[in-house]
């Protein structure tokens, strides 16, 4: 499912602008301008190294993902040795670090469903999740430089031996502090119907202006004829 969004040459792993660009529109329905293939500001969407981590070192009961720097189609980085913290980096600094421990679950048919579950989930963020939480503060992002970054992003989960992952989004929480702001988006694991995990994604948002449902709107709608 993933092979053709990355490369890899030995331990390292690159993206080009085309394949991460895709992978956030075709598979995490992600469409925020920073993954367009000709933003000045190009960045590989954090969900697609987080599948990727999950593709080559499995699903652990407790794993916690935090998300140092922007990855772009220029960063060449290391694939660690397994162990209990994965730092992903090249020369120069980390981009991510994740932390595990706990039973590991390497089988390709759960990891690729807990991947689609979660990238789908997560893609969704806009404008479905954050515009309706940030509304409710009377806040909004700044269309003319709108920044939201993935911060870090945790599971923690009973068993690993999962026949039927299902991802159930609860209550979104956003909480503001000036121009800057954190969307926090919890969700719990199923196995069918049996709750087996919980989790959080955290997002950093910047440039935060008081809301206009006009201005808003249209910025909605921009993003709605990009998907089209």
């Amino acid at each position: 499912m993933l092979n053709h969004f990355f490369q890899q040459n030995n331990n390292t792993l690159s993206f080009t602008r085309e394949q991460a660009s895709q992978f956030a529109k075709e598979v995490a329905g992600d469409y925020n301008p920073l993954h367009n293939i000709d933003a000045k500001r190009f960045c590989v969407p954090g969900d697609l190294l987080f599948a990727v981590v999950l593709l080559k070192y499995g699903i652990s009961q407790n794993m916690q993902f935090s998300f140092d720097a922007m990855i772009t189609e220029k960063s060449v980085i290391t694939l660690p040795e397994p162990s209990e913290t994965l730092v992903f980096s090249d020369e120069n600094k980390s981009y991510v670090t994740v932390n595990r421990s706990g039973d590991n679950n390497t089988d390709p048919t759960c990891v690729e469903s807990i991947i689609k579950q979660y990238v789908a989930f997560s893609g969704e963020a806009f404008p479905h999740i954050l515009v309706p939480a940030m509304s409710a503060q009377k806040v909004m992002i700044n269309p003319k430089r709108p920044m939201v970054m993935y911060q870090s992003m945790s599971v923690q989960f009973d068993r690993t031996d999962i026949q039927n992952p299902l991802l159930e989004p609860l209550a979104a929480i956003f909480t503001c502090d000036g121009k800057r702001g954190s969307l926090t988006l919890p969700f719990n694991w199923k196995d069918g119907d049996e709750l087996v995990g919980k989790g959080e994604k955290i997002m950093l948002v910047s440039g935060i202006i008081d809301y206009d449902k006009p201005v808003m709107d249209e910025l909605v709608e921009q993003y709605n004829q990009s998907m089209a």
